[in-house]
């Protein structure tokens, strides 16, 4: 009997030259878009923060985008990549302009606003820091796919304007929800507090925030070992 041909799970599955360093260095930054996805799913189950929850909404809907768009335009990845769907635009990049811009925005500029007034906030510069390490990584991953002859230059820009012009769309979007109080509309509602979804991200930064309850817990802790030993010399 003849067996079946195994297929490949594309999803996962990067072609690279092994000789060549930054081709095997392109296919793990081919990888970055997945890896980010477990990391919505991980914040979203951990901490139940409403903004992590839109940026995921809209990350979603860009990828749906795109998913649509490559089916309009029907263009051809090049010749020397044997993969199978079309190129354009280039999903991976359209992902990471989308990841990069949004975050950019929200740690520039909306928690800017609500941050002078939670000695909790991110720093500035730790912010400008971190959109930048993130634009840098975009920017890699984008070139990764030239490099790797999954895309040509102009699916890749194509794919990265499609992800800022999502970005900028989905970030006015949400600025009007909280403008007009839909956000806090929405948190009131009965399924919103059973799943304890909060939105706390905006004006703290949760690690250095947790990291001061637990040290407030801790003093509190040591004054009442420290009169327990009072109470028991007397």
């Amino acid at each position: 009997m003849e067996e079946t041909p195994l297929a490949s799970l594309s999803l996962t599955h990067v072609h690279y030259n092994p000789n060549d360093p930054l081709s095997f260095a392109s296919a793990w930054l081919a990888l970055i878009p997945q890896a980010l996805c477990v990391v919505y799913a991980t914040l979203i189950w951990s901490s139940r923060e409403a903004e992590v929850m839109f940026m995921f909404a809209g990350q979603m809907g860009c990828e749906a985008l795109n998913f649509v768009l490559k089916r309009i335009v029907k263009e051809e990845r090049p010749k020397q990549m044997l993969g199978k769907g079309y190129g354009m635009p280039s999903s991976h990049a359209q992902f990471m302009a989308f990841f990069a811009v949004y975050l950019g925005l929200f740690l520039l500029c909306r928690h800017t606003t609500a941050s002078s007034q939670s000695p909790t906030a991110i720093p500035f510069v730790m912010r400008v820091c971190i959109t930048f390490a993130v634009c840098v990584a975009a920017t890699s991953v984008a070139i990764s796919r030239i490099y790797l002859n999954y895309h040509t230059q102009r699916q890749v820009l194509a794919g990265l304007g499609a992800g800022i012009v999502c970005a900028l769309t989905w970030y006015l979007i949400t600025g009007y929800l909280r403008m007009y109080g839909w956000v806090d509309w929405a948190l009131d509602l009965t399924v919103s507090k059973f799943f304890r979804i909060r939105d706390l991200v905006v004006s703290e930064d949760l690690n250095e925030a947790g990291w001061q309850r637990w040290e407030e817990k801790q003093k509190l802790k040591r004054r009442g070992d420290s009169k327990h030993l009072a109470t028991k010399s007397d």
